[in-house]
């Protein structure tokens, strides 16, 4: 009998490390997929701007390039939420693969920016359903209990990816030309459409199918308030993907390709630990002091005179970003109830894409009128705004802040 009880505590202590473990087949397939879909857009992130130069388009331009792919995203995003518990993960997570993968292609065609902003229009909308599917699977894979630290490890593919695209593609520009460089980034796009065909998805919720339908929104409301406090903060990412390399050319200051390098060890070396900071003290102990870094960095682009200020802004904004915003993710899809978490991931991706896109056409204008040194303290007040908008969430709701 005693002999029957171990047995019995032995299998369930076996079957709750199985069900706490992060490290899976499917786990290791999304964190490859997302690596090559953010190497394919990471390629292409600081070359689009250069491009639009090459076609003929001034700073104001640019922004608008830069921008219509973020609000083509964020429109498409609470469209995706609702068919993702409709139609299941993987029907629009190869959808959006497909639609990406067309539009980066189109690039080597591109004549004029009339044609390139047509496409970036498609390209967003396949980056709104492929990543908002994406963080829907992962929430999907992850145990509740370890979700801020696999969170965190999932970000690690796309950081990995950011670590050399920008730098790879910026290096490549004087050697090859658009057309060559943009095939490249094609077909890493397809190797993770490829990869995802083997993933095993969750099946779809004939619950979650009823509720959607009788229920059609924009936004899941559990999930603002982590999802406005990103938006603040991802606005400083339309000052640095669109101007920081022309910032730097006009002050002067060499080391753009290692800027981009630096940023993402500095994200992946606070993600090894930001997620799991997260799951076992919450977010007070990560977000004030998160906020704090990436103002820091900010202030140093702003005042940019030497090549150390650019390689520590660096290093002061992938800690800061790499802490805060696998926590704020967790935060979101945690507070939701269980039919809602692919509407939790749209309304976060939606206030990301929404801060990124503001911030270009927002920064354009600064740019034109006051200098890109401006850029660099609107996008710092910016993230003064959220730690101001967080204490009042955090008065406001006590011990309800994850």
């Amino acid at each position: 009998m005693k002999g029957d009880i171990r047995v019995k505590k032995e299998a369930e202590l076996v079957l709750s490390h199985e069900q706490q473990k992060i490290w899976t087949r499917d786990f290791i397939l999304i964190c490859f997929v997302n690596f090559f879909l953010f190497l394919g857009f990471q390629m292409s992130l600081p070359t689009i701007p250069l491009f639009v130069e090459y076609l003929g388009g001034n700073e104001q331009l640019i922004g608008l390039v830069v921008g219509i792919f973020t609000f083509s995203a964020l429109l498409i995003r609470p469209i995706s939420g609702h068919v993702i518990e409709t139609k299941g993960r993987r029907f629009i997570f190869l959808i959006g693969l497909i639609l990406f993968l067309i539009s980066v292609g189109s690039y080597t065609l591109a004549t004029s920016l009339w044609f390139l902003f047509a496409m970036r229009i498609f390209q967003g909308a396949g980056w709104g359903l492929s990543t908002t599917a994406a963080g829907t699977v992962v929430t999907d894979l992850l145990p509740i209990k370890r979700r801020g630290e696999g969170m965190g490890y999932f970000g690690l593919s796309g950081n990995i990816a950011m670590a050399f695209g920008p730098s790879l593609a910026l290096a490549l520009v004087p050697i090859v030309n658009f057309q060559i460089l943009f095939s490249i980034c094609s077909v890493l796009v397809a190797i993770a459409l490829v990869l995802s065909l083997f993933i095993r998805y969750k099946p779809v919720d004939k619950h979650a199918v009823s509720a959607n339908k009788r229920k059609w929104d924009v936004y899941e409301k559990t999930a603002l308030q982590p999802s406005l406090l990103l938006f603040f903060i991802t606005v400083t990412f339309g000052g640095i993907a669109s101007f920081l390399p022309l910032h730097t050319l006009e002050v002067g200051v060499k080391g753009i390709t290692w800027y981009f390098f630096f940023f993402a060890i500095a994200v992946m070396l606070s993600r090894t630990f930001g997620g799991r900071l997260y799951d076992q003290k919450g977010i007070r102990v990560i977000f004030i002091p998160s906020a704090l870094s990436i103002i820091t960095g900010m202030l140093l682009l702003a005042f940019l005179a030497h090549e150390w200020m650019l390689i520590a802004a660096a290093f002061l904004y992938g800690i800061g970003y790499g802490m805060v915003q696998p926590a704020l993710q967790a935060w979101a899809v945690n507070k939701a109830p269980a039919d809602r978490k692919g509407m939790a991931s749209a309304t976060f991706f939606s206030l990301f894409d929404l801060g990124v896109g503001l911030g270009a056409m927002f920064f354009g204008f600064i740019a034109k009128y006051f200098g890109y040194g401006s850029i660099y303290l609107t996008a710092a007040f910016s993230v003064l705004i959220s730690i101001i908008l967080y204490i009042i969430f955090l008065k406001k709701e006590g011990e309800h802040i994850y």
